[in-house]
């Protein structure tokens, strides 16, 4: 475990997408010569594709993986089954479900449990989204970028990701944090991440030449938009 408590929010990137220059960045976190690394779908609720790339990517001769299945679960004990990992591993999909799912089952809770005991948490898109008190997403109608007031609130302020990959994303989170309706927050590009310790960001890593972050803050009733450094990954391409 750490002693400091880290979050990886990745605008997009990570496995699914065949890119794993960000998720090696989350596992040089963890001291520890098989990681526990824990897949959470709920966002995509249980897609063997999905949970087939995450073995793939993290194979049991160098990891110690495993998923948590909140459809057909067999975990009793969520504080002890989550506070054991290295590493969590939030997955993309539906940002309002993924966060009432989990709710409805008190993983939220065990989550803050096992940020505070040093497990490393990250996540793409809904999986970036979920450890903020707000975000943009298109849960409740696709292609379209719509306010969620409602993570859990880990770290204060807002999050958008795929800010340079869906054309909504960019002008609408801009938008929602210019009238108030979101708090200032980040954004990050796809195949780009903010590492947070504690509540503060440490660093934009990026895995694409190009890709950055974005501190988006309130200057009247309009956005002030201030890109931030970015350290390209060791691999990116």
């Amino acid at each position: 475990m750490n002693a400091e408590r880290h979050i990886v929010a990745m605008g997009g990137g990570g496995f699914a997408a065949g890119d794993p220059v960000l998720d090696r960045y989350v596992l040089e976190l963890v001291d520890s010569p098989r990681p526990r690394v824990c897949f959470l779908p709920t966002a995509t609720a249980t897609v063997p594709v999905y949970l087939r790339g995450f073995f793939d990517a993290f194979p049991a001769r160098s990891f110690e993986p495993s998923y948590l299945d909140l459809f057909d679960r067999t975990v009793a004990d969520l504080d002890a089954f989550l506070g054991e990992q290295d590493v969590i591993y939030v997955g993309g999909g539906n940002t309002a479900n993924l966060l009432a799912i989990w709710r409805v089952h008190g993983v939220d809770d065990a989550l803050r449990a096992a940020w505070a005991s040093g497990v490393v948490l990250c996540g793409v898109s809904a999986g970036a989204n979920c450890w903020f008190e707000a975000s943009t997403t298109d849960s409740f109608l696709l292609g379209r970028a719509d306010p969620l007031l409602d993570g859990i609130g880990l770290v204060p302020g807002s999050f958008c990701p795929h800010y340079d990959g869906e054309a909504e994303r960019r002008p609408s989170f801009r938008r929602l944090v210019g009238d108030g309706t979101l708090p200032p927050g980040l954004a990050c590009d796809d195949r780009a991440a903010a590492h947070l310790v504690g509540t503060e960001l440490r660093a934009i890593v990026a895995s694409r030449p190009g890709a950055g972050g974005y501190r988006v803050d309130r200057d009247g009733d309009v956005a002030l938009e201030t890109p931030l450094p970015v350290q390209l990954l060791s691999g990116a391409s």
